[in-house]
């Protein structure tokens, strides 16, 4: 390598780190090499360079829509077992996986017994929502009813709500299992209703609608959020025995010889 080579290798390094190019700036000799081996011109080496950059810099992006997701476990559609749950409408669901509800700003509620999963599919389809670009972010129902209560007593309750006004994707899970507060269910709604044609909602519920009361424990909020919720919703639901339940069966049942 001549001198010059090795002033002009420096001097590139120092301006893709300038430039913040860290993809080209680890493959570009590379790439280089690879285009005067194959007598690629130099728009042509240019292109792929930029194209490994933009590759990389979705990967990243889409690591970090994730992590902000805060999903409890990562979950895809390969792993529902939709023959164990006849009841599940898999034609919606994979139209739903491909997010073309998610431009409509609609809601997905999926309404079933504990342990049938519901969590599953939701988790299925926020993960497939980041990748498609999405903000999203998982939330139990009564963790962030908490999150309410401690920001509006603190004071920040403001910088909750914007945060959540910010989202394409809200997570609520297992609404229905512990009754709220009169305080947690206003602040709920709060948040359902802001949601409302701006973002999509993905709740997963053991309720059935008529028995919402029971958790939100004001029929005039109850009929308001179910209004806002079902509007321009798909409802998939799951049904049958737990998949736990049926885990510890198969724990507890002998060995057969």
């Amino acid at each position: 390598m001549t001198r010059t080579d090795t002033k002009s290798t420096v001097l590139l390094r120092h301006h893709l780190k300038a430039l913040r190019l860290p993809t080209v700036l680890a493959e570009c000799e590379k790439v280089a090499q690879r285009a005067a081996t194959e007598n690629v011109d130099h728009l042509a080496f240019l292109l792929q360079v930029c194209e490994l950059e933009l590759i990389e810099r979705e990967r990243k992006a889409a690591e970090r829509r994730l992590k902000a997701a805060r999903f409890p476990a990562a979950k895809t559609l390969d792993g529902f077992d939709f023959a164990a749950r006849p009841s599940v409408n898999k034609p919606l669901v994979l139209d739903l996986v491909r997010g073309d509800y998610l431009s409509r700003h609609e809601n997905v509620l999926l309404v079933g017994p504990s342990g049938t999963g519901k969590t599953h599919l939701a988790i299925a389809l926020g993960m497939a929502a980041c990748a498609q670009g999405m903000r999203v972010r998982f939330w139990r129902v009564t963790e962030l009813i908490t999150a309410l209560r401690e920001a509006d007593e603190e004071r920040h309750l403001h910088r909750l709500r914007g945060q959540l006004a910010k989202l394409d994707v809200l997570v609520l899970d297992e609404f229905g299992y512990v009754p709220a507060s009169k305080a947690g269910a206003e602040l709920l709604f709060d948040v359902i209703a802001t949601a409302y044609e701006r973002s999509s909602v993905l709740l997963t519920t053991n309720l059935p609608f008529e028995h919402w009361t029971e958790v939100l424990g004001n029929e005039r909020l109850t009929e308001a959020a179910l209004d806002r919720l079902t509007h321009r919703c798909h409802i998939v639901e799951t049904t049958g025995e737990s998949y736990r339940l049926q885990d510890a069966k198969r724990r507890r049942s002998p060995a057969k010889m």
